[in-house]
Formats: C-alpha cells, sequence, structure tokens
C-alpha cells in the first residue's frame, strides 16, 4: 500500500510509515533535502503535488536507484503532510507580540483543504501550538527516545486511540542563562548550548541516515508514525476509511 509523504524533508516521518509497511512516496520542495530521502521522492513543491493528483495528473517520482515512476492518485491508500512549522513555534510567535515580523506563512489551512479533496485517509503532524485539531499527542518519552519532542496529529477520515502520555524522566540537557542541566533527554535544535553531538542526536531520535543537523532538528522521529502508520494501515484493511 503506497503513501504520499508530503513535505518529507529527510525521512523521518516516512521511515516510520515504512516500517509499519508502506510504500513510500516523498515530496520535498528543496532538492538538498530531497537528496537525502531514503525514498522514491517528487521535487517540488507540496501543494503543486495535491493540486496534480486532484486534477487527475501523475506525478513523478524519482528512486534512489535513478528509475522514474509516475504515479496517480488512485494509486495511494494514504497521506501524511508535515508542513513547515515555524510559522506556528513559541519563538516566531514570540517575537510576532514582541513586534516583530517574518514571512512564515501558515500552509497547513491549504494542506487540510486540499488533502480533503483528495478523498484519502490522512495525518497532518505539527508542533505544539499549530492551527489544528491534537487528535493525537505524542512525545518521545512513549517509545523511549532520548528527547521529548511533543507533536501533534490531525487525523483526516479515520481515527486510533490516543496512547497515554508518560510523565518525563527529568530535563533536557544543556545550557540554559549560564548554568548548566543534566538530564535524560537532547535539545534536538540549532547549535550549541551544550546540545549534544550528531552522534548522540541520532541515536536520540532514531535515525541513523541523517548526518545533518539541520535535517535532524526538522525531522520527526520514526516511532512516532511507525505506530500511526500501523494503526492506519489496520483501518484501512478492515475498510475504515473513506
Amino acid at each position: 500500500m503506497k503513501i504520499l509523504d508530503l513535505y518529507s524533508a529527510g525521512g523521518g516521518a516516512g521511515m516510520g510509515y515504512h516500517r509499519a509497511g508502506f510504500e513510500v512516496y516523498g515530496v520535498e520542495k528543496d532538492a538538498g533535502r530531497a537528496s537525502h530521502y531514503p525514498f522514491p521522492v517528487f521535487v517540488g513543491d507540496a501543494l503543486e503535488a495535491l493540486e496534480l493528483l486532484n486534477f487527475g495528473a501523475p506525478v513523478r517520482f524519482f528512486h534512489p536507484d535513478g528509475t522514474v515512476q509516475n504515479l496517480a492518485r488512485w494509486q495511494f491508500g494514504a497521506a501524511h503532510a508535515s508542513p513547515p512549522c515555524q510559522a506556528n513555534t513559541a519563538l516566531t510567535k514570540g517575537n510576532r507580540a514582541r513586534g516583530w515580523t517574518d514571512t512564515h506563512i501558515d500552509l497547513i489551512p491549504e494542506t487540510r483543504e486540499l488533502l480533503d479533496e483528495l478523498r484519502l485517509p490522512y495525518v497532518i503532524e505539527n508542533v505544539q501550538g499549530a492551527t489544528m485539531r491534537r487528535d493525537l499527542t505524542l512525545c518521545g518519552e512513549m517509545f523511549g527516545l532520548d528527547v521529548i519532542r511533543h507533536r501533534y496529529f490531525e487525523l483526516g477520515g479515520w481515527s486510533m486511540p490516543a496512547p497515554k502520555h508518560i510523565p518525563h524522566r527529568g530535563r533536557v540537557q544543556g545550557w540554559r542563562h549560564g548554568q548548566w542541566h543534566d538530564g535524560p533527554y537532547f535539545a534536538v535544535y540549532g547549535d550549541g548550548g551544550g546540545k549534544g553531538t550528531i552522534e548522540q542526536w541520532q541515536n536520540a531520535m532514531g535515525i541513523d541516515w541523517l548526518d545533518s543537523r539541520v535535517l535532524l532538528a526538522e525531522a520527526l522521529p520514526p516511532a512516532y508514525t511507525q505506530l500511526v502508520g500501523r494503526d492506519l494501515m489496520s483501518a484501512i484493511t478492515k475498510g475504515l476509511t473513506p
């Protein structure tokens, strides 16, 4: 069963769906990010890809082995979207409250509208504070990971039980206001501040194919979408989706 992985970046979400049994096809606008994606990928705009599929046109995916495959809407069983989160982060909202301006755009509403037109079961994932339903809130502690990394999931056309949140074991390690804090978690974002090495980030996230701080900081731990993907696969095979 094929799943469309929109705004796929380095493939954190896609790897989880792959481990859940899906054939994963990514869509990533940035060619540099797409070059690290471990599955077939369309290098282009996610909204453009959705419009093509809704119109009945195929989308061209390039496989890591160099082969090319054209796929139409009817060949997919589901879709996932992780729109850029910068417009919804606490940092951006705090800066705007202080009068700062930026060019970040919330792409979730338009993405949702096009996904609804696609008439496939879908998942939208984003950061805390995003303009979306919180059907699920997942945390690294639920999977024994060394990151907290809360993320919201909105489920379109299907449902699954929400896992119970597990209390955190301690603090995120690193420097805060000139003071060092120890703890069981790494802060996988930014640079400096005692946030850990790339290898420590890889281990904390459960990602071994990315060696870039930028891509790791953007990634979703595959364990999240492996859990979601298993329930999504089950819902589709049982006929519990559109």
